[in-house]
């Protein structure tokens, strides 16, 4: 073994780990951390949402100096152009890299190392919901999947405890499977901007 792999394991710097944690014991009001999006509706079904700064570690993160860009779309059959995946299948996108980034972050911290991980997700959703056909049909996801393939230097049941623990630790599974307040308002508009907003054209 190396002395490059005595301090990484999993492609993580396990001395910057340790040091992570023990700032964020000694200090825990650095691990408050504001994500945040911004998005545009572009026609129809499409919308284009950037992501770049954030607050995390007790200031303003400057390591971005482009943001990143994701278009939704939707496929023909739901009225669109396939401008880009549908929201439904990023949050499939979101659960599976969180639920990865946490299996393959606390193996790490147990020792554990991964040779391979793949991931493969299915949710079930029936639309009657979301158009308001039956109020008996839940608007989201009725199931959602997760069958994870791993080999690692692990016994079954060690991998079995990783992936419960990695399944209650996962921010976007915690979120989905316990959902959090989620508010939308409208952003007010003052008087001339109304107006502005309906000048008609001659």
């Amino acid at each position: 073994m190396t002395q490059h792999d005595q301090h990484t394991r999993n492609g993580l710097n396990l001395d910057q780990m340790a040091q992570t944690v023990e700032a964020l014991k000694n200090d825990p009001a650095l691990a408050r951390f504001q994500f945040r999006a911004r998005n545009q509706w572009i026609d129809g079904g499409e919308n284009r949402s950037s992501i770049r700064d954030f607050y995390g570690a007790g200031a303003e993160d400057t390591s971005r100096t482009e943001p990143f860009v994701f278009t939704n779309g939707e496929p023909p059959v739901l009225l669109g152009a396939n401008e880009g995946a549908n929201p439904v299948e990023y949050l499939l996108h979101a659960l599976a890299g969180c639920v990865t980034t946490t299996t393959v972050l606390h193996a790490a911290a147990r020792g554990i190392r991964i040779h391979r991980l793949s991931t493969e997700l299915t949710g079930d959703i029936d639309l009657q919901g979301f158009l308001a056909l039956d109020d008996s049909v839940p608007v989201g996801y009725e199931s959602i999947r997760i069958r994870m393939d791993i080999e690692a230097d692990a016994t079954d049941e060690e991998i079995d405890r990783l992936l419960a623990f990695a399944r209650e630790h996962s921010p976007v599974c915690s979120t989905v499977c316990k959902p959090v307040p989620v508010t939308l308002e409208r952003v007010a508009r003052d008087a001339s901007q109304t107006a502005e907003g309906n000048e008609t054209v001659a």
